[in-house]
């Protein structure tokens, strides 16, 4: 009964995987939770309230006016007592009222009204799950802190084969349960994530960078706060839109260059914190601020510093011509590895590349050269894997062991790389 005292709303939405939540409201049942089931008027064409009160032992809400409600403005009360809510099948209509405001049933209605996570199964054709409309409406629900549980792939009910099947219910119960009680095996560990492309100036403006976006980085510090962590995250050149919602537990310090990005973790990592500006920062564990109070366990470097810089004009340059002199950048991985966690067992630094060609032969020499303790690397050539998007796909690799991944999201990727870390 881990989910006792857990209050769970289960939306249903008219698709023909309908028929899989009846399995999903029954092991949230047996899991100790209350459920609520609300039923679009579409999802009653393929199922029943009966069953899901059945299941349930609530009442199913169907409609915005039903007269045989109590007193309160049920929508509203039904999404003040949720821990979580979650969407089982999610139709591509559905999608698009959540992401456009649209609140003109009882579902979509309560869903804006929620505080809570929010957990969405979509289940659709091929063609609507790749369509620009959806994909839009998906990003625009990403980035309001709406949660995804992956389709799966397989036959469709139209007849189609490819991704658009609801997730096993088994996978999406899990999903909910990894919500409500998030794993604490980062419980009161120190880490430090570094995130998105820093910016070189050549003139007053101009600059020079590169394609990181700070997705991976993002997650990754998200993912860890979640899991019991005291987060610092060290970010460059990051849209603003990432760093919504972020769990109050992380610190995030920005910065433009290499060199200030280098200055920065190198004051963090040598306990002189009176040199990171606007700082501030308290070691959780025995509530000493100021030098000598912080260490991290963790490094994870998954931001793409500039190698270079240029020699910096400080006029806009006027030429038919431009040729640029660069000076050598600090490595700042190699830093860290080489001098700060040297010879010390209880810190590990996790490096990321970018490859197009020989990933397993440039990762594994980076691993060496930085004194890395694991790499994650990615071949920006496959489709799926890359920069300024959601999905990735992976070798993860230490002195010990290698794993390939498939291509998933970079939300999901944050974890097993934390689980790999562990490993360390």
């Amino acid at each position: 009964m881990i989910l006792k005292g857990k209050t769970i709303a289960v939306g249903i939405s008219g698709g023909i995987a309908a028929y899989k939540s009846c399995q999903i409201v029954s092991d949230l049942k047996k899991l100790g939770a209350n459920v609520f089931v609300v039923l679009t008027k579409a999802a009653q064409e393929f199922v029943t309230p009966l069953t899901f009160e059945t299941l349930s032992q609530n009442r199913v809400v169907c409609d915005m006016f039903d007269k045989g409600r109590g007193f309160d403005v049920e929508h509203i009360s039904i999404a003040k007592a949720a821990d979580l809510f979650l969407i089982a099948p999610m139709t591509a209509n559905v999608a698009g009222k959540l992401a456009s405001g649209i609140a003109d049933d009882f579902l979509s209605t309560t869903v804006m009204a929620c505080k809570c996570p929010v957990v969405l199964a979509p289940a659709m054709n091929t063609a609507m799950l790749t369509s620009a409309s959806f994909k839009a409406n998906q990003d625009t629900l990403k980035q309001r802190g709406f949660l995804f549980v992956e389709s799966d792939e397989g036959f469709l009910a139209c007849g189609d084969s490819g991704k658009g099947r609801m997730a096993k219910p088994k996978t999406i119960v899990d999903f909910v349960k990894s919500v409500l009680l998030p794993t604490q095996d980062f419980k009161n560990k120190k880490v430090l994530v570094t995130a998105g492309a820093t910016k070189e100036m050549i003139d007053p403006v101009r600059f020079l960078s590169n394609r990181s976006s700070g997705k991976m980085g993002v997650q990754l510090a998200r993912a860890a706060a979640v899991r019991g962590a005291f987060v610092t995250l060290v970010t460059g050149c990051v849209d603003d839109n990432l760093l919504k919602d972020l769990p109050k537990i992380i610190e995030v310090l920005k910065v433009e260059t290499t060199c200030q990005m280098h200055e920065l973790i190198k004051a963090k990592s040598m306990f002189d914190l009176t040199k990171v500006p606007n700082s501030g920062f308290n070691c959780p564990l025995n509530g000493q601020g100021g030098q000598n109070a912080l260490f991290f366990d963790f490094y994870f470097f998954a931001a793409a510093p500039c190698d270079y810089r240029p020699i910096y004009s400080k006029n806009k340059i006027k030429s038919d011509s431009l040729t640029l002199s660069f000076s050598k950048n600090p490595d700042i991985a190699g830093f860290v590895g080489g001098q700060i966690l040297d010879n010390k067992t209880h810190q590990k630094s996790i490096i990321f590349c970018a490859e197009s060609c020989d990933l397993t032969k440039n990762a594994s020499e980076k691993l060496t050269k930085k004194h890395a303790h694991m790499v994650v690397a990615n071949d920006i050539t496959q489709e799926g894997a890359g920069f300024d998007i959601d999905t990735n796909i992976v070798t993860i690799i230490s002195k010990s062991f290698s794993i390939q991944t498939k291509k998933q999201s970079k939300a999901d990727l944050s974890h097993l790389i934390l689980d790999n870390a562990l490993k360390l």
